[in-house]
């Protein structure tokens, strides 16, 4: 428990990070917003389809008797709209550190400086750090996508489906959301996805007690946009305790360590 505790003071110490730094807050609001337009289109136009979509995928309710066709339909349209609400939380922070990669590279790097030692960096082009990025965030993707539909099927269980399904889905979502944020502190210190997974598996309520807090504070409008500078510095903040000493400072990791994974 006390690792929860001290997750969640990550996030409080990178949001006071950001908030005490003005100019990187505003550098670090850029790429959110234009992420957030994007978002936003695609939740709006889901929430207008998604009943369209679910008569389509269930022709053969189509002779049920009323009230059962209604609540089937209600049901899954409902169960089709969360769904997409919790891929947008999970792919939001992916999507947003994508387009803004060279933002937050230089806001993390930014707190290290600030935060005393070495500043490591990766020593790769720009094109270069996208790529991985782009490449470990669909892998990342992939295995949120398996649990989508796993947690998607549970939710039809009576009562489990409307109790601890959903906390379950906030785990995993904070879970990958703290993976996706650290990503960028542990590149620049010669992690591949691989290695970064595994760190943060033998810290578990340490990874959940940053990203189950955050995750919640992404499902309010407009939040995930003035939150994720700060979360970009309390990932990094997390990042540092969480590599050894040894391991930390003036190291800079060649292209083949980064992606020899």
């Amino acid at each position: 428990m006390r690792d929860l505790g001290a997750g969640f003071g990550y996030l409080i110490k990178g949001q006071r990070w950001a908030g005490g730094h003005g100019r990187w807050f505003g550098f670090g609001l850029l790429p959110g917003l234009i992420t957030l337009v994007l978002y936003a289109a695609a939740l709006v136009g889901l929430g207008y389809g998604a009943d369209d979509l679910v008569a389509w995928a269930t022709p053969f309710a189509d002779d049920w008797s009323s009230p059962w066709l209604g609540l089937l339909r209600t049901t899954l349209t409902v169960l089709v709209f969360v769904l997409g609400l919790f891929l947008a939380v999970i792919t939001f922070t992916a999507v947003t550190l994508l387009v803004g990669q060279p933002f937050y590279e230089s806001l993390s790097e930014q707190v290290d400086r600030t935060e005393g030692g070495g500043v490591p960096e990766s020593g790769l082009p720009l094109w270069r750090e996208l790529w991985i990025s782009a490449r470990d965030s669909i892998r990342v993707l992939a295995r949120v996508g398996l649990y989508a539909v796993l947690l998607f099927a549970l939710g039809f269980i009576p009562v489990l489906g409307q109790t601890v399904v959903p906390v379950i889905g906030f785990c995993v979502t904070g879970y990958f959301l703290a993976e996706e944020l650290t990503a960028v502190a542990l590149q620049r210190r010669g992690m591949v996805l691989k290695d970064r997974l595994v760190l943060l598996r033998g810290r578990r309520m340490l990874t959940l007690g940053f990203g189950v807090p955050l995750g919640l504070a992404f499902l309010v409008p407009f939040v995930a946009v003035f939150l994720m500078p700060g979360a970009v510095a309390g990932a990094t903040l997390l990042a540092r305790d969480l590599v050894a000493p040894e391991e930390d400072g003036d190291r800079i990791p060649t292209p083949y360590t980064l992606d020899k994974d």
